[in-house]
């Protein structure tokens, strides 16, 4: 597959530099200058993957990235210079998958590029094995579709990001399961993950924002789990 990306970089070297690494390893690459261009592009040529710089001329990186975030759940890279710990978190939590501080290695940037189309796109045998586990999880008003990735809560469709859904997946795949914050920010974000645990626990502050009584309880000084009704009734 001929995977499109749009890079959003004002600075013309780094801009040359990122598209001659990605259209070498195949890559279709478009390259906006700022972020008011890369959304009027967003509605008519989405890409497959962005790659957003932070500080932009007018709107910045990180607006640009919630109003994809809100819109679609394509993978997001963000570069910056900002290597601040709560720039990181603020990235990641407004919707990114990745986050490189400049400078930065473009060998390494087309790596984290392959790894999260790696990660994002279905397998062949999902796609083509007739005998694979049911798609749907159930459980205590809260409904996954795994296939389609859709969330349903009291039978209502809730919308929710990616990494949203990753979460609910694994608790209701390991229901009274307790993991600890180190385990759900390996599983999600991965063994690269730089940032602090408090992604975690604003992907639960949220879902249980948009899902009141969701059955997600916090285990003190550890992280979190999700109750099934039945242990509830022992």
């Amino acid at each position: 597959m001929n995977y499109k990306i749009t890079v959003v970089e004002d600075d013309p070297n780094i801009r040359d530099i990122v598209a001659a690494y990605l259209k070498k390893e195949g890559y279709d690459v478009t390259m906006v200058e700022t972020a008011e261009r890369a959304w009027d592009l967003a509605k008519t040529t989405p890409p497959d993957m962005w790659i957003l710089d932070i500080m932009l001329p007018g709107m910045d990186g990180y607006e640009l990235c919630k109003k994809i975030r809100q819109e679609s759940e394509v993978p997001i890279i963000i570069i910056s210079a900002k290597d601040d710990e709560v720039d990181k978190i603020l990235g990641l939590e407004l919707g990114g998958d990745d986050y490189l501080t400049k400078p930065f290695s473009p060998r390494e940037l087309v790596a984290r590029v392959k790894r999260l189309f790696k990660r994002s796109a279905p397998s062949s045998q999902d796609m083509h094995n007739p005998n694979q586990e049911p798609d749907e999880i159930e459980l205590g008003g809260l409904e996954l579709k795994l296939n389609d990735r859709r969330v349903f809560w009291q039978g209502e469709e809730i919308e929710i990001t990616a990494k949203e859904f990753d979460i609910l997946s694994i608790f209701m795949q390991n229901e009274n399961r307790a993991f600890s914050r180190d385990q759900l920010l390996t599983r999600i974000w991965g063994d690269d993950y730089f940032g602090s645990d408090r992604a975690v626990d604003d992907l639960i502050k949220r879902l249980r924002k948009k899902m009141d009584g969701l059955p997600i309880e916090t285990v003190w000084g550890y992280g979190y789990r999700m109750r099934s009704s039945n242990e509830d009734e022992q």
